[in-house]
């Protein structure tokens, strides 16, 4: 297919930062080319990585089918950290033994995060830049859930003495989760202050490389004790995933695989396509799931929940899976009215604040790696303010979290 659009070399950074509302197919899986000319080949493929280190340019549209992948694996790189949310709060909700509510809540920070991408790549900033849970809330979510007001009664502890039907259960968690949600729409109206009065882009004098830098770095910690207890699931598993995706995106990306195409002047034929430049990480997870699929089927890995390795079964969820309805749309005040304490408020404006600074270091962080010029104050100003709206939403929603741009994608 030929391309929608033609990359071209913006003359001044507000010149494509103005250009990207034109075109906001971009907005999951376009970066700007660093070289001369259109970043494909006549139909429609990536050129090679020899000419450019990017398969397309940042006003590229790529083929639908060939978004439609690319936004999989947009979606599944960021699957871990927002999953994670939702629960390592779980337990402070008291809904430990409730796997089912959990299930809701991360159905709910999913589709908050697909609505607050859609604003930022639209209005916001205008980078190929997704939105998701920030971890930056969490801590001062957990140190306003310990407090003696807030802590879960014993019997909630308790598997045995939990009914997750009963309106006593319910209400235990769901006044909780209001807590939450007061206290981050609350927070919400600060960073929308910081972005649209223009003060963030204030702030930039201030904010240099040496603050950026340890701010992200430092704000990625909270994810390794998530991150080490989830690989110790099945560590085999876990290392097999990750020397896949460092094989195929730093070794192979090099390599064309001939793919059949239908279309143009000859119909049928063959097309040579650099599948693991596009692809490292949709490959890497499909790989070791087929493996884990493999195993389950065969009785390889145990099938007693306390063995180690269980979790690694493909039916370990399964019957969270047979109770969870199909579809389920989740709207503004799903828990009940949100309730705000003073506490609670300032705990999360501090996570405000590092968000803001982590996201200022993720919009230059991704313009350098798509090959854009550096984003100008207004659409950092833009950006802050969106990300400040999304946070207004997912308290809305009832996350129990906020928003914030994705650096791992």
């Amino acid at each position: 297919m030929n391309s929608a659009v033609t990359s071209h070399e913006p003359s001044d950074p507000s010149e494509i930062y103005g250009s990207l509302l034109k075109c906001p197919d971009v907005s999951f899986s376009c970066s700007q080319q660093r070289g001369d000319g259109d970043g494909r080949k006549e139909d429609g493929q990536p050129r090679s990585p020899s000419s450019s280190h990017l398969a397309y340019g940042i006003l590229d549209i790529p083929p639908w089918y060939l978004c439609i992948f690319l936004g999989i694996q947009h979606f599944l790189t960021a699957l871990g950290g927002i999953v994670a949310v939702p629960l390592l709060l779980a337990k402070d909700l008291c809904l430990q033994h409730d796997p089912l509510t959990q299930s809701y809540l991360i159905s709910t920070i999913f589709f908050v995060s697909g609505i607050c991408t859609l604003l930022q790549v639209l209005f916001g900033v205008r980078l190929p830049i997704l939105q998701g849970g920030t971890f930056a809330f969490v801590a001062p979510s957990l140190a306003m859930l310990s407090l003696p007001a807030w802590k879960c009664p014993e019997w909630t502890l308790n598997a045995s003495q939990v009914n997750t039907s009963s309106p006593e259960f319910t209400e235990e968690w769901q006044k909780r989760i209001r807590e939450l949600q007061g206290a981050v729409m609350v927070a919400s109206c600060v960073q929308m202050l910081l972005g649209f009065s223009g003060l963030a882009g204030f702030l930039l004098r201030f904010i240099g490389p040496l603050t950026i830098a340890p701010t992200i770095s430092l704000v990625a910690l909270p994810l390794f004790e998530s991150a080490g207890s989830d690989a110790g699931i099945h560590w085999g598993i876990a290392a097999m995933t990750i020397f896949l995706i460092v094989l195929f995106s730093q070794y192979l990306k090099n390599i064309a695989v001939p793919v059949p195409v239908y279309g143009g002047q000859e119909k049928c034929h063959t097309s040579r396509f650099y599948l693991f430049q596009v692809f490292p990480v949709l490959l890497a997870l499909c790989i070791s799931w087929l493996f884990c699929f493999v195993l389950t089927v065969t009785d390889v890995l145990p099938a007693a929940p306390t063995d180690y390795g269980h979790l690694a079964r493909t039916d370990a969820k399964g019957s969270v899976l047979s109770r969870a309805p199909w579809f389920r749309f989740p709207y503004p005040g799903q828990w009940g009215r949100p309730t705000i304490s003073l506490a609670g408020v300032f705990g999360i404006i501090a996570g405000v604040i590092s968000s803001v600074v982590e996201s200022v270091g993720d919009y230059y962080a991704c313009a350098r790696l798509v090959g854009a010029p550096p984003p100008p104050k207004h659409a950092v100003n833009r950006g802050i303010g969106i990300e400040g709206f999304g946070c207004l939403l997912a308290g809305a929603w009832g996350t129990g979290n906020g928003t914030t741009s994705y650096s791992e994608n």
